[in-house]
C-alpha cells in the first residue's frame, strides 16, 4: 500500500488535490496555458502521470477543477463588494471594481486564462454553472432597482468587465482609465 502523508486516506487525497490544483495554477501563471498538461503537472509535483488520472481524467477535467475551485472565493469577493453600497450606481461600480481586481490579480489570472482556453463541452458546462454564481448578486441588485431584464443586463455588464480585464492586463499602467471607462459605459447603459 502506498504511503500517505495524512491521518486518513481521504485527508491525504484532499491534500494531494490541493497540491495539484495549486501547482497547475502556478504553472499557468508562470508559463502560460499552453504549458499546462498532465505530464507537465506530474513532473512539477513529482508524481507519475498515471497517478494524476486518479484526480483528473483529462486536461479539460484539470482546467475545470482549477476554475471550479477558484469560483466560490471569487463569488464571495463579489458578494462582499456589493453588500456595501446602497444605490444601484454604487453596486455596479463595486461589482466592476471587484471583478477587475480579481481578474487581474495573480491568483485568479490563471483561472481567467484557463477559462479562455478551448475546452470540451462538459468542462465548459461545469465552468458556466460555477460562473453563474458571479452574476447572481449583480442581477439581484439590478432587479431590486427595477432595471428591466436584470439577468441579461448583468451578463452584458460582465461582457464589459471581461473586455476591460483583457485591456487592463495588457497595460496595467492604464488600469484606472479602463475602470473609469467601463463604469461610465455600464452605468450610462442602465439609464
Amino acid at each position: 500500500m502506498p504511503k500517505i502523508s495524512e491521518a486518513t486516506v481521504a485527508e491525504h487525497r484532499a491534500r494531494q488535490l490541493r497540491t495539484l490544483l495549486d501547482a497547475a495554477r502556478d504553472l499557468v501563471a508562470q508559463e502560460g496555458i499552453d504549458a499546462l498538461s498532465l505530464a507537465a503537472l506530474a513532473r512539477r509535483v513529482g508524481l507519475s502521470r498515471p497517478s494524476l488520472y486518479e484526480y483528473f481524467r483529462s486536461k479539460d477535467d484539470l482546467v475545470a477543477a482549477v476554475v471550479e475551485e477558484e469560483l466560490p472565493r471569487w463569488a464571495a469577493v463579489v458578494e462582499d463588494a456589493l453588500s456595501g453600497p446602497g444605490d444601484l450606481d454604487g453596486k455596479v461600480e463595486a461589482y466592476i471594481r471587484a471583478q477587475l481586481e480579481v481578474m487581474t490579480d495573480g491568483r485568479h489570472a490563471a483561472a481567467v486564462a484557463l477559462v479562455e482556453h478551448a475546452l470540451a463541452q462538459p468542462a465548459l458546462d461545469r465552468i458556466r454553472t460555477g460562473h453563474a454564481q458571479l452574476l447572481r448578486p449583480l442581477a439581484a441588485a439590478l432587479e431590486e432597482a427595477g432595471v428591466p431584464e436584470p439577468a441579461l443586463r448583468a451578463r452584458l455588464i460582465q461582457g464589459l468587465v471581461d473586455a476591460a480585464a483583457v485591456i487592463a492586463q495588457r497595460d496595467p499602467s492604464g488600469a484606472e482609465t479602463v475602470v473609469a471607462a467601463t463604469l461610465a459605459q455600464a452605468v450610462r447603459g442602465l439609464r
